[in-house]
């Protein structure tokens, strides 16, 4: 694991992060994508990223949202299978971790809403259909997150809620 990942998981556990993060990083992640026509995502430098569009819940309008993900098959932001595992299996996890603050995220509740929703992963637009993780899945995939990215550990301390868990699988229709 390269030296800069240690001090960013230490650094993004901090609660001074969980209040500056949640503005600073979607926008610069959503102004340099769009800049970069899909191909640029900074975030995704530490952590994999994708850019999920799904409509709002109650607006249905679509609402575009740059998160780290965890694609399948991976095991650590620079595990051996890396990113490209996903696009060749064509799934994903996302952590609706909040950076550890008390609500859950809006997209969350996007995607329970509206489970059929965009990604573009790499500057690819892929559709795809989430599920919400329960029970022994879900047990099974929170371990592998917690190994993919320990700060998520430290965010479910900070708060009383169960952070969702989802996994994209890419949609064939």
């Amino acid at each position: 694991m390269p030296p800069g990942v240690r001090l960013i998981q230490k650094m993004s556990s901090t609660r001074a992060f969980a209040k500056v993060a949640p503005h600073f990083i979607p926008a610069m992640d959503r102004t340099v994508h769009r800049l970069t026509r899909g191909k640029v995502l900074l975030s995704a430098k530490m952590l994999p990223g994708l850019i999920l569009t799904v409509r709002g819940a109650k607006s249905g309008l679509p609402r575009r949202t740059p998160l780290a993900c965890m694609p399948e098959g991976a095991e650590g932001p620079q595990g051996p299978q890396g990113p490209e595992g996903a696009q060749e299996k064509g799934t994903w996890i996302l952590v609706g971790s909040n950076f550890g603050r008390p609500g859950h995220p809006a997209w969350t509740g996007n995607l329970i809403a509206h489970p059929d929703a965009d990604v573009n992963w790499q500057g690819v637009d892929i559709p795809v259909r989430a599920r919400l993780l329960a029970g022994d899945e879900r047990a099974e995939v929170w371990e592998a997150a917690l190994k993919f990215w320990p700060p998520y550990a430290t965010y479910q301390s900070r708060v009383d809620r169960e952070i969702r868990l989802f996994r994209l699988e890419r949609r064939t229709d």
